[in-house]
């Protein structure tokens, strides 16, 4: 296509969704095109330092765009425990608290929806890309053809196409569990999410969207809707998903806007394999997880670099260990011999984009799918990281360090999307829309 387009991003203020985004991006402007963010002002210094033009949505009288990106590390996080997604609970018992706190999400987008139908206006894009937890009237409505991403686990694309197939998201079902369970645990995610549903349906229409199907809580694309997830670890040999559905291997950033790293002094001369920890953005506001864990891993042989997290000033970490609040991942990912994670959906991307096995220790949501799905196709071990035992812990990051099966695999894997670049091919399919 000789046309440069516009392109308008508008995800939910999430770290992940945004991160999402910003790996598309990099992608669409370097083939030409033209890349607007519409976000809280918390990202505006960043996004603007990557060379991205910024709109600030919902907050008209904020100009200065000093805030960090960091305030919304704090926010996501002080979120995240003040809902209590954080604490020991099951995973149903989760997944009820996320749904009911989609009244937020809802109560955000009614409030935000005039800002971004001002945004749209102004900017007149060729195309929006939308990363959201609930559907956006002002993109839906805009008569501009919009793509709809999805940033979390595969799995979770039940929220809008149920697959009677597959286990029901975010509860950490393997594919062979028992499909009796499955229906048990559906009966009660969608009595949960009729407390909310049809007053957010009769939003929708009254703003000019069509009806959803019953408790779908976002409406599908009729031009293009992204996932991502390693093929090795989609669902397409049990679901078929429609044809205006593109699967990514992951939306890496470049890491352009991140600082070099080098092994830390206090690591370079000790023994031992190179460890990377991070809970995430919201998992390392769990102070007394994050010690336990620091606690238990002072114990092994090996060396860890440490996300610390918005909470960094609160605990200490032990001889073996180098961390500060946020690091550079891209950058660090392909220096270690193993990736202990939260399970959230860039991470595990990435981590397989590297070749990297790991160890999941799930908090919330599509975290339980992804520890799941990792461990039951050969790429790592799902453990609790509330309940397993220090020798459990111990002993895995042992066993995966010396699994040179898993370590091939991973590795195979690695050179297949490094290979494939799948991400390259979101040039083809934007410009494919705009008529």
């Amino acid at each position: 296509m000789s046309k440069n387009i516009t392109v308008l991003f508008a995800p939910i203020h999430y770290v992940g969704a945004v991160n999402s985004s910003i790996g598309m991006a990099e992608v669409l402007r370097d083939g030409g095109h033209r890349c607007i963010f519409a976000v809280n002002s918390d990202w505006r210094a960043r996004l603007e330092s990557m060379g991205f033009e910024v709109r600030v949505m919902g907050e008209e009288g904020d100009t200065s765009g000093d805030k960090p990106v960091m305030d919304s590390m704090d926010r996501n996080a002080e979120s995240a425990k003040g809902h209590g997604i954080l604490d020991p609970k099951t995973p149903l018992e989760k997944a009820l608290i996320v749904i009911n706190s989609l009244t937020e999400d809802i109560r955000n987008e009614e409030r935000k929806d005039p800002y971004l139908r001002a945004i749209i206006q102004s900017v007149r894009p060729d195309v929006i890309i939308s990363d959201h937890m609930v559907a956006v009237p002002a993109i839906i409505t805009s008569g501009i053809p919009w793509v709809y991403s999805w940033s979390n686990s595969p799995l979770s694309l039940d929220f809008t196409i149920e697959c009677q197939d597959l286990p029901p998201s975010v509860l950490g079902l393997a594919i062979n569990s028992d499909p009796k369970l499955w229906q048990q645990y559906r009966k009660q995610l969608n009595e949960a999410k009729a407390k909310v549903w049809y007053e957010y349906r009769d939003w929708l229409v009254s703003k000019g969207c069509p009806t959803p199907r019953k408790y779908q809580m976002w409406i599908p694309s009729p031009y293009a809707n992204f996932y991502m997830t390693p093929k090795e670890l989609d669902y397409t040999d049990i679901r078929k998903l429609p044809d205006n559905y593109y699967g990514f291997d992951c939306f890496k950033r470049t890491g352009s806007d991140e600082r070099t790293f080098d092994i830390p002094e206090p690591l370079r001369n000790r023994s031992g394999k190179l460890v990377y920890l991070s809970l995430g953005s919201m998992g390392s506001a769990n102070v007394d997880l994050m010690k336990r864990l620091v606690s238990i891993m002072s114990k092994s042989e090996h060396r860890f670099i440490v996300s610390k997290g918005v909470f960094h000033d609160k605990f200490s970490l032990a001889d073996n260990m180098w961390g500060e609040r946020s690091v550079p991942q891209i950058k660090v990912l392909p220096m270690v011999d193993l990736i202990v994670t939260h399970g959230g959906n860039n991470t595990l991307t990435e981590s397989m984009y590297f070749g990297k096995p790991m160890i999941v220790l799930p908090l919330f949501f599509d975290q339980f799918d992804n520890a799941q799905r990792v461990q039951e196709m050969g790429f790592g071990v799902r453990l609790d990281p509330f309940r397993c035992s220090e020798q459990q812990l111990l002993d895995a990051i042992n066993s995966v360090l010396n699994d040179q099966t898993m370590a091939q695999k991973c590795k195979k894997a690695s050179m297949r999307i490094q290979s494939e670049n799948s991400i390259e091919k979101i040039n083809d399919i934007v410009e494919s829309l705009v008529k």
